[in-house]
C-alpha cells in the first residue's frame, strides 16, 4: 500500500514539507507501540534519511523504541557522527548491527532460482537474513528510512536492499554482491529490476511478510544553487514506493553523455569516504562514461584503508584491483576469497577491466600501498593544486592551459554513462 508519493525533476521539499509528509503517512498508519527505525550510517549522509528519522522520533514519542542504522558491512557509528546526522535522539538509542553474528535466517531462496534469474553465472542458494532485532524486538513497526539512487551491485539503492542487505548477515551479502559482479555491472547499474533485486524480491514475498515493514524512501538532486535535497518521497509498504522512486532518480541522478570521457576527476568528501570499499564508487558510477584508453583521478583526502572490514582489507590488499576473468579464476582457485564473496565482488567493481587508468590520491595511504592493489598513485596536494575542487564546477571544465575534464563533486548520487554503453 502506498501511504504518500510525490516528486518531480526540479521540485524540492522544504524541511516543513518532509515533516508534514512523514507525519501524514504515519498518521494513516495508526497508533503504533513499538516503533523501529531502520535508517542509513554516516556514508549515506546526504540521503536526507537523518532528517526524517528525527521526524519520526518526534511524532512516535514515547513509542519510539530504538535505531539500527542498517550498516551492512560498515563500521559502527561514532557518537560524533550519530550526533551530526541524527541530533535530537538519545544515543542510548542507537543498536550496533553486527552482519557476522546476531542474526535471523527468514528462509533460503532456492539455488534453482538463482540460478535462473542471474543467467547461470552463480549456482547458490542465497539466505534472507536479517538482524535478530527485527525477529524478536516485539516492534509492530519498522521504519526502514533512505535513498534510491543507481547503485553497482543491485541496479537502484534500497527498498528490501536496506533490510536484507543493510542489516544482512555474512553469508547474504556476500552471495548477493557476486550474484551483480558475476552478471555484470553494466547490465544492472541504473536498472530496478535486476537479478539481485529479484532474489530480494523473493524474499520478501515469502519469508518477510510477518514483519511490519513501512518503506521511507527519499530522491535527492541537486538544486539551483548546488545545494543536495529532496525531489522525492514515496512511503509505502510494498514495492511501489520503490517503483516510483526509482523511476525519478533515473531522470535525476542518471547523467546520459553523448560522448565519452578522456579525463574525469572526483572529489570525495572525506567525512563519507575514508576507503576504497566506498570511494571505489568513483569507478563503479563512471565506468560506463570514460572512454578506452581514458584517465579517472580521485581526489580522496580521507582515504586511510581499503576495507571496512579487517578480512576484506587484508584480501583486497593480497590480491588488488583485478579484471573480472582474473577474479573469477582466484575465486576458482583460492578458498578466502571462494568464503568471501562479497570481497570477491568488490575486487570487480573496482576494476576498470583494462581500459582506461585509475590514479588514486590519498591522504593516509602511502604510494607504495596505492600501487600495491594495482592503482595508480597521485599526491594529493599537487593534484589538488591542479584540480581544486573550490575552484571547479560539477561536469565540463577547461583547465587554464587547455586541458578539458569532467568534474564530480560526489560520485554517490549520480551514475554517469555515455550513451553507447548503456544500452536497454
Amino acid at each position: 500500500m502506498l501511504y504518500y508519493a510525490k516528486g518531480s525533476k526540479g521540485y524540492f521539499f522544504s524541511e516543513q514539507e518532509l515533516k508534514e509528509a512523514l507525519f501524514g503517512a504515519l498518521a494513516k498508519l495508526g497508533d503504533r507501540k513499538r516503533v523501529l527505525a531502520v535508517p542509513p550510517d554516516i556514508t549515506r549522509y546526504h540521503s536526507h534519511a537523518g532528517e526524517l528519522t528525527v521526524y519520526a522520533y518526534e511524532y512516535c514519542a514515547d513509542n519510539f523504541k530504538a535505531v539500527l542504522p542498517a550498516l551492512g558491512t560498515h563500521y559502527a557509528m561514532t557518537p560524533k557522527e550519530i550526533e551530526h546526522m541524527y541530533p535530537s535522539i538519545p544515543q542510548s538509542m542507537f543498536k550496533v548491527h553486527d552482519w557476522r553474528n546476531g542474526l535471523y535466517t527468514l528462509g533460503v531462496v532456492p539455488e534453482e532460482y538463482v540460478s535462473e534469474v542471474s543467467g547461470g553465472k552463480v549456482n547458490y542458494s542465497w539466505p534472507a537474513q536479517v538482524d535478530v532485532e527485527l525477529q524478536n524486538g516485539g516492534y509492530d513497526l519498522i521504519l526502514s528510512i533512505g535513498q534510491v539512487v543507481p547503485h553497482e551491485v543491485i541496479g537502484m539503492a534500497n527498498y528490501n536492499k536496506n533490510i536484507f542487505v543493510g542489516t544482512g548477515g555474512s553469508e547474504g551479502i556476500n552471495k548477493s554482491h557476486f550474484i551483480g559482479a558475476a552478471f555484470g555491472m553494466e547490465k544492472i547499474m541504473g536498472r530496478a529490476d535486476t537479478p539481485v533485486r529479484r532474489v530480494l524480491n523473493y524474499a520478501s514475498d515469502n519469508f518477510a511478510k510477518h514483519l511490519p515493514i513501512v518503506y521511507v524512501q527519499t530522491v535527492v538532486a541537486k538544486d539551483e544553487n548546488g545545494k543536495l535535497r529532496v525531489c522525492g518521497l514515496y512511503i509505502g509498504d510494498d514495492i511501489e514506493c520503490f517503483n516510483l522512486a526509482a523511476k525519478l532518480s533515473l531522470e535525476v541522478n542518471f547523467i546520459m553523455l553523448d560522448k565519452p570521457l578522456k579525463k574525469v576527476v572526483v572529489y570525495l568528501e572525506p567525512q563519507e569516504f575514508k576507503s576504497t570499499w566506498l570511494g571505489n564508487k568513483s569507478i563503479y558510477r563512471t565506468r560506463m562514461a570514460i572512454d578506452d584508453d581514458g584517465e579517472l583521478i580521485v581526489l580522496a583526502p580521507g582515504l586511510k584503508e581499503f576495507g571496512e572490514d579487517p578480512t576484506i582489507d587484508k584480501l583486497i590488499r593480497k590480491y588488488g584491483y583485478v579484471n573480472t576473468p582474473k577474479v573469477l579464476q582466484l575465486v576458482e582457485e583460492n578458498d578466502d576469497l571462494k568464503n568471501n564473496l562479497g570481497a570477491a565482488a568488490h575486487l570487480i567493481h573496482g576494476s576498470s577491466e583494462n581500459r582506461f587508468t585509475v590514479r588514486y590520491c590519498p591522504g593516509g595511504i602511502t604510494k607504495e600501498e596505492i600501487e600495491s592493489v594495482n592503482f595508480l598513485y597521485g599526491d594529493l596536494a599537487e593534484m589538488t593544486k591542479r584540480y581544486d575542487p573550490e575552484k571547479l564546477v560539477d561536469g565540463y571544465n577547461t583547465m587554464p592551459d587547455g586541458e578539458e575534464i569532467f568534474y564530480i563533486s560526489n560520485p554517490a548520487i549520480g551514475l554517469w554513462a555515455w550513451k553507447e554503453k548503456f544500452k536497454d
